[in-house]
């Protein structure tokens, strides 16, 4: 009997080891509340701009088009930039914490399956504004965004499947209510993204 336990001890032992080489188990609970925090902030500074000019009708009659597409990238990369600063430093401390590498070939696998979808959709975002479909802007971040979580949730752990399937609906949702992009926006990148790090710190991180 004590022989058996020992080999199912073994076996989940083993089992263990593969399911940590082949998923990148170290991103940061943290990370995501930052990266919602940084998304709110981001979607206020928005909303001072454009203000309640919401359809692209009110937006290309009352406001500078140029100069409004200019200033919302520049807080979207601003937002991007922030958060991924943030990510890279809180996921190389729970590496270091668990003593496993951070850059290591699913790493790399990660990275790829999430910018794939991410490029896509930066790209298609691009399109609608050079063919004036500025409202459609946000639901496609959103969708593009969910797609891209769905790609790499393969690569580490699946409750970020999860998050990508709400970015989704959200999106969907969003593309019917253009009048309210903003909003759906703010809750997709800083309402979901706060709950989703939360509850990971809480599952995954806090001793």
């Amino acid at each position: 009997m004590e022989e058996q336990k020992e080999h199912l001890q073994a076996l989940s032992d083993i089992r263990s080891m593969m399911e940590r080489s082949s998923r990148f188990i170290s991103l940061s609970g943290l990370s995501g509340v930052f990266a919602g925090i940084f998304a709110l902030i981001g979607a206020y500074l928005a909303y001072v701009r454009i203000g309640s000019y919401s359809d692209r009708y009110a937006i290309m009659t009352r406001l500078d088009v140029t100069e409004t597409i200019i200033y919302l990238f520049l807080v979207a990369a601003g937002v991007l930039v922030a958060s991924l600063i943030v990510g890279v430093l809180l996921t190389m401390r729970n590496s270091k914490k668990r003593g496993i590498k951070t850059w290591d070939n699913t790493a790399k696998r990660l990275l790829i399956n999430l910018i794939i979808p991410l490029g896509t959709g930066g790209l298609f975002c691009l399109m609608l504004i050079y063919h004036g479909y500025i409202e459609m802007v946000g639901p496609a971040t959103l969708i593009f965004y969910g797609l891209a979580l769905l790609n790499a949730s393969k690569y580490t752990l699946n409750d970020i499947r999860y998050l990508g399937i709400c970015e989704i609906v959200l999106g969907l949702l969003s593309s019917f209510y253009t009048g309210y992009g903003l909003l759906f926006w703010a809750s997709g990148f800083g309402i979901l993204h706060i709950v989703y790090g939360s509850v990971m710190y809480f599952k995954y991180e806090r001793d």
